[in-house]
């Protein structure tokens, strides 16, 4: 109480009125092991009627000169740390927040309290507190800027404030804000806080998410939540459906809507926690955590369908799964930094009411840092090459009479792509194809301009783990936005699923590995007759310095591009017709 209101007499009627009431309602407490967080919420009201009378303000004032006194032995506990001039802004600083965010930072920074005994002390979600302790960084990192202080101070001055409202000089020596508290990286224990630009991919769906075999449920569910959206969003519901499980999915778009995606998933029903982020994919239950080359997929093999999806994506997909439409689209979906929350839970009467939030704060938030407790067992289930983020590739075979050969380079993960970015480089006949630096090109020897798209263009129908999508999704999805037809179906001894895309009178057969989330082969069917087929070889072990692997250069040139074919291009090939 004392660090969110800096004066002793207020804090020791706050805290003896809240004593007293404990007393009088101890007996209607009913889980136990929930005291502190009831207690918090006890005294964070009792200080919230209290500044909003005339007669408490009144006493702030005349208690002014009783303080300084009492304040003796808390300067004791910070004097010769810091100047006086600093102390004098950092606390003014922090009297300018507001309540609520001056006790979310106390509770989280210097009482170590989890999110969830912080929302329920708080009497809200969650979420909600995880997007008010946001403001409340925001806010205060604002007032030190007004006064001169740099975008990594923030993490400085709460361990300054902390000190100087320490109990005693002891308790100020010892006083510490882990920089993981702020979502800092490794450098803010140096120079301060460095916000973690964190870029992540994943998915939500409206079933079970499904994890090798570890079925997992997500997101952990408050009942009671109020589905309004602090950040002054749009707020919809994203399912049209009823479902009886209380989830809830984070999703990230640190590139916007159309990037990567991360994702972070949990159930109020189940101990399994599922984080898919800019490092790796996790799976938490039952006190391991297993890291997996794969993300996830749906048990039954259905698409994941994800609350940015248009209209028509979802309308189609809803037509060729036979099921119904049943999530709406996010409003507000442009730009770069996109979070959006999905919910489903069942409001007071009963009735499931989900929804779904879009916030701009993806960045600056810890959503996507793992939860788990410190002593879980960690169980690596990658091979090299995923361990390693990224691989090599080559592309070898015929279609429709043209020999097919080239070679690439996919990350598994969003971190990976800044240092080794996707590309794609194909011979097909006289045909070559360029993808990677900053556009695609495609150029036949008699084009003295070649055609070119953006970049990933020839990358669509083809394996992208670093989008957060599992390879069975992201090629699905790729047909689903061409309107082409597909079917899949797992194949003998549960490792492989092959996927059949079909367009007018051309099939494309994939063959995808579901433990590795790559494409293994693609078999092309021209009018019920074999066209060839592409088999990809991924190496781990690539020689960097042959030309071979040698990334295309980057230019930085502006130009007209032509219409993106996405997956048809691969039709295209099967019919012969590519680049003509």
């Amino acid at each position: 109480m004392y660090r969110i209101t800096q004066k002793d007499d207020l804090t020791q009627e706050i805290v003896q009125e809240s004593l007293l009431e404990m007393c009088k309602i101890l007996g209607k407490l009913q889980k136990t092991d929930r005291f502190w967080p009831w207690l918090y919420g006890i005294a964070t009201n009792k200080l919230h009627r209290h500044y909003r009378t005339e007669k408490a303000r009144k006493h702030v004032a005349a208690s002014e000169e009783r303080r300084r006194g009492s304040v003796t032995e808390r300067e004791e506990g910070f004097e010769g740390l810091v100047g006086e001039e600093l102390k004098n802004i950092v606390s003014g600083a922090m009297q300018k927040l507001k309540t609520r965010h001056k006790a979310v930072l106390v509770m989280r920074c210097y009482d170590n309290m989890a999110y969830s005994d912080i929302a329920e002390s708080m009497g809200c979600s969650e979420f909600s507190t995880r997007m008010l302790f946001v403001r409340a960084k925001k806010a205060l990192q604002k007032e030190l800027l007004s006064h001169g202080f740099g975008r990594g101070s923030l993490l400085a001055a709460l361990i300054v404030f902390g000190k100087m409202t320490a109990p005693s000089k002891a308790a100020a020596t010892q006083l510490t804000v882990p920089a993981a508290a702020l979502n800092a990286g490794l450098a803010a224990s140096v120079v301060g806080l460095a916000s973690s630009t964190s870029g992540i991919v994943s998915l939500a769906a409206a079933g079970a998410l499904t994890v090798g075999t570890v079925v997992a449920t997500s997101g952990p569910g408050l009942p009671g939540i109020n589905p309004s959206n602090p950040q002054g969003g749009a707020a919809v519901s994203p399912y049209a459906t009823p479902v009886d499980a209380h989830e809830q999915y984070w999703f990230g778009f640190p590139d916007g809507p159309q990037g990567p995606m991360m994702l972070r998933a949990q159930s109020a029903n189940s101990t399994s926690r599922v984080l898919q982020n800019e490092e790796a994919n996790y799976t938490y239950s039952n006190g391991v955590v297993a890291i997996n080359n794969h993300r996830m997929w749906h048990s039954d093999l259905s698409v994941f369908k994800l609350p940015i999806d248009s209209t028509e994506t979802r309308s189609f997909l809803a037509l060729v799964e036979k099921t119904d439409n049943d999530i709406q689209p996010v409003s507000a979906t442009r730009g770069k930094g996109l979070l959006v929350v999905v919910e489903r839970a069942k409001d007071e009467a009963g009735v499931p009411k989900p929804w779904t939030i879009s916030s701009r704060n993806v960045l600056d938030t810890d959503y996507f840092q793992n939860d788990w407790p410190t002593n879980a067992r960690i169980v690596d289930n990658r091979d090299a090459m995923h361990r390693q983020g990224w691989t090599c590739f080559r592309v070898r075979g015929r279609v429709a009479g043209r020999d097919v050969v080239g070679a690439g380079r996919i990350p598994f993960v969003f971190g990976a792509c800044k240092q080794h970015e996707p590309w794609l480089r194909l011979t097909v006949g006289d045909l070559a194809i360029v993808d990677g630096g900053t556009t695609a090109t495609m150029r036949t020897p008699q084009g003295e301009l070649p055609m070119q798209y953006r970049q990933g263009a020839f990358f669509s129908g083809l394996s992208r783990p670093w989008m957060g999508l599992h390879a069975l999704d992201t090629v699905r999805r790729d047909a689903a936005l061409q309107r082409a037809r597909f079917e899949t179906r797992l194949l003998a001894g549960g490792r492989e699923a092959q996927v059949t895309v079909t367009s007018e009178k051309t099939k494309l057969l994939y063959t995808i590995d579901i433990e590795a989330d790559l494409i293994r082969r693609i078999d092309f069917n021209v009018n019920n007759a074999g066209a060839g087929s592409l088999e990809f070889e991924y190496l781990p072990d690539a020689n960097l310095k042959s030309s071979e692997f040698t990334a295309p250069v980057r230019r930085n040139e502006r130009v007209t591009l032509d219409r993106d074919p996405g997956m048809l291009w691969l039709v295209q090939l099967a019919n012969g017709v590519l680049g003509r």
